[in-house]
């Protein structure tokens, strides 16, 4: 059965919704240290953040802003906020002090939702260029709008969700594990935000 809502996933510690590619560079640097150096220090935290890793984000959010326009999507964003369909134990275990919101899609403006099977780096096949695996599927290579969702669904079924023993150099590997949902504007979310932003002000 389709999941007919999506989860963000976040650090504990970290605002959601928190977007790497709305940084400017002094900033992102430090960023991406910080979050490598809790990769050496926390055994619990295994995302990887390669030294070419925003060079690749890049190329791979112009073009998914590309193809979603050509299908007649609207977006208000350069590059979206991520979520998976349904959930993803996967991607939770990435990082011990996960957190998780979820939405439903119905709730959501449709001009303003995509997706990619699976997630957006392997489905835009970026990773050669950078040393990093590829196996070519059918449905890489495309921006999918929400009203496809079923039957793309229904030709491909969902990805295995399946654990990895640690998540030992997944970046490494090809990559199936979840489909990847992108919301391409700010104001679905701002009132999460504005009660999440309260909510910290409560507890300082």
């Amino acid at each position: 059965m389709t999941p007919t809502h999506i989860t963000h996933y976040h650090l504990a510690d970290r605002r959601p919704f928190l977007n790497l590619s709305d940084l400017a560079d002094d900033a992102l640097q430090q960023v991406l240290d910080e979050l490598n150096a809790r990769r050496s220090a926390d055994a619990g935290y295994q995302r990887f953040f390669g030294r070419r890793y925003m060079q690749l984000r890049r190329l791979t959010e112009a073009r998914m802003h590309e193809l979603f326009v050509a299908a007649g999507g609207r977006p208000e964003r350069q590059s979206p906020h991520y979520f998976v369909l349904g959930s993803s134990e996967w991607f939770r275990r990435l990082a011990a002090d996960t957190r998780a919101i979820s939405l439903a899609l119905n709730a959501l403006p449709a001009d303003q939702l995509s997706f990619t099977y699976p997630d957006s780096f392997t489905a835009m096949g970026f990773g050669p260029q950078f040393g990093l695996p590829h196996v070519a599927r059918p449905y890489h290579g495309q921006v999918f709008r929400l009203e496809a969702l079923e039957e793309v669904v229904a030709q491909y079924g969902l990805p295995a969700d399946e654990p990895d023993a640690g998540h030992a150099d997944y970046h490494l590997k090809p990559f199936e594990k979840y489909i990847e949902v992108q919301l391409w504007s700010d104001a679905p979310i701002a009132s999460l935000l504005q009660q999440v932003d309260t909510l910290a002000r409560v507890q300082v």
